[in-house]
């Protein structure tokens, strides 16, 4: 029997005695303010948006993706890669009947949860502002769900092979330049054919796809192939994750 379970309630715990209102500002605030700024700001000088919608709703399903997979990401590469290699909190529960496989199931789950917590206060956000054009978008709860695990899966993997804080230094470089550049403010269209293939391989990539189609209405075979796309990637980070802690943590 798992009990991966475990180290979620041990998690929000401990969160709950370190102001957990700043899980839903850090997943909430950021994105906000690209909306805002780049949304509606440069927006208000484009008149139709891409896909026929308006310049902001076509943005806000991917500021909503990036919310998912930030929170994801900074759970596993900050929080759960100091516990690692600094608190040494893993190397304590292994005396208990706690199993390597438990600890990166329920790190991958936690991760989920802040990436789902913070993703569904910014969904609020953009259906307020409404810039939600579909009653599809209820989905897209369960899909920022998908999407975090993807990246809390990939992130756990990571974590595992990040020995020094300048190493995070690494992460970052292809966090950013996939952020500005997997179509979060632009259609793939404006690439060449050729690197429009390396673009739609990205995971943010995919899931704007997603969201994108599930709030815009616009259900093509984009959005199973996405939903394909980050199931495999959570799962392929899950194994890795699992393989790595063990070399680490029982060696």
């Amino acid at each position: 029997m798992s009990l991966a379970h475990l180290l979620v309630l041990r998690h929000f715990w401990v969160l709950r005695r370190h102001r957990p209102w700043t899980l839903i500002v850090n997943g909430v605030f950021e994105p906000f303010l690209y909306l805002m700024s780049i949304g509606f700001g440069i927006g208000a000088l484009i008149t139709v948006g891409p896909q026929g919608s308006a310049y902001a709703a076509f943005v806000a399903p991917a500021l909503l993706a990036t919310s998912a997979m930030n929170s994801a990401i900074n759970e596993t590469t900050g929080t759960f890669w100091f516990r690692l290699r600094f608190e040494k909190v893993y190397q304590a529960m292994l005396t208990t009947p706690i199993r390597v496989s438990d600890i990166a199931v329920g790190e991958v789950a936690s991760a989920m949860l802040r990436g789902a917590v913070a993703s569904t206060c910014f969904l609020g956000v953009i259906v307020a502002l409404g810039l939600v054009h579909s009653w599809w978008a209820i989905l897209a709860v369960p899909g920022a769900l998908l999407i975090a695990f993807a990246f809390a899966g990939a992130g756990v993997a990571v974590a595992t092979f990040l020995k020094g804080f300048h190493h995070h230094q690494y992460v970052q470089l292809f966090m950013l330049p996939m952020f500005l550049f997997a179509t979060t403010f632009y259609p793939l269209s404006v690439y060449p054919v050729w690197l429009q293939w390396i673009v739609s391989g990205l995971p943010l990539y995919q899931s704007t796809e997603l969201l994108r189609g599930l709030c815009l209405g616009q259900l093509g075979p984009a959005v199973p192939v996405a939903v394909a796309y980050l199931v495999l990637l959570g799962l392929a980070g899950l194994q890795v994750a699992d393989r790595r802690l063990a070399r680490l943590l029982l060696h």
